[in-house]
């Protein structure tokens, strides 16, 4: 992937010497896994999304449990345990991304 950087100062573009070594250098960072998937984790915007639906989905819950056992209504007993699941999938998810490890040590991110 050649790119072809130029200085700022000068505007002067790189040898083809410095070019190739550049290519390299830029082959061998791409063939380090972990890197790549850290840059590519560190490029994806946060998103609000994940904490918005968990919180939906147990206030949805909070709400079919308590009506389920107020009404013993069938299909509001088996709404709450279709989205239960959901529920804590998700928060799983929440809380993976929150204490997730980069660089080798945990580290713990607040709610975003």
């Amino acid at each position: 992937m050649a790119v072809g950087y130029s200085m700022a100062v000068n505007e002067q573009r790189l040898t083809r010497h410095e070019q190739l070594l550049l290519d390299g250098i830029e082959s061998a960072l791409n063939q380090d896994r972990a890197l790549v998937r850290s840059m590519r984790r560190a490029r994806k915007p946060r998103s609000v999304w994940l904490s918005l639906s968990v919180a939906l989905l147990a206030v949805a819950s909070v709400f079919l449990v308590v009506t389920g056992i107020r009404t013993q209504d069938p299909a509001v007993i088996c709404a709450f345990a279709v989205l239960w699941p959901l529920t804590m999938l998700q928060g799983f998810r929440l809380l993976c991304r929150w204490t997730e490890v980069r660089g080798g040590r945990t580290v713990a991110r607040p709610p975003s």
